[in-house]
């Protein structure tokens, strides 16, 4: 990946593809959020998970309703729902109208954390989790639908080149399949 594309957007275009092909990109791009106060914050994905037509933990598997609409529509746009009754999880609507995809983002590395929060040495594994990076970047149901760009709470950058570096030296990036199922 070209370095140029240090802090450049990532495009919805971009993301306009199988959500198995998406998931693996997104991998050290940071996901931006802006919070209400204006305060900005960043983390660089280091873990997704892709979901895609067929499969049964899916939340579009069955059919189009109110609640997974979004999975429907134009790719770079948040689809957030909660689990458990009590955590939000995030993901990013991929491929083309109609077809319903998505990548989960299930960790973050930060760059930079809100103030106030007491991380206790524990920067690598703050957010190791969905549920723990949407708390930590306030994402929650209300943030449904939003088109991931600049001028939104939300934002996609492309890989910064130290990541890309560290792939094409010595990083293996694992791909396993869902358990629990």
């Amino acid at each position: 990946m070209n370095s140029s594309l240090f802090n450049q957007i990532v495009e919805p275009d971009v993301l306009a593809r199988p959500s198995t092909e998406v998931a693996i990109d997104l991998l050290g791009c940071s996901l931006v959020r802006q919070l209400p106060d204006g305060q900005i914050l960043r983390g660089t994905i280091v873990e997704t998970e892709a979901y895609a037509p067929g499969d049964p933990a899916f939340h579009a598997y069955r059919r189009l309703t109110p609640r997974n609409q979004v999975l429907f529509g134009l790719a770079g746009r948040a689809y957030i729902y909660l689990i458990y009754g009590m955590y939000h999880c995030f993901n990013i609507v991929t491929d083309r109208e109609g077809v319903p995809s998505a990548v989960l983002i299930r960790a973050l590395q930060f760059e930079s954390l809100p103030v106030g929060i007491d991380i206790a040495g524990k920067i690598h594994t703050i957010a190791a989790g969905p549920g723990k990076l949407c708390r930590i970047l306030q994402i929650d149901r209300s943030l449904n639908g939003t088109i991931l760009q600049p001028g939104e709470p939300l934002w996609l950058e492309h890989r910064r080149p130290e990541f890309q570096q560290q792939i094409d030296r010595h990083v293996t990036i694992v791909q396993t399949t869902r358990i629990g199922l």
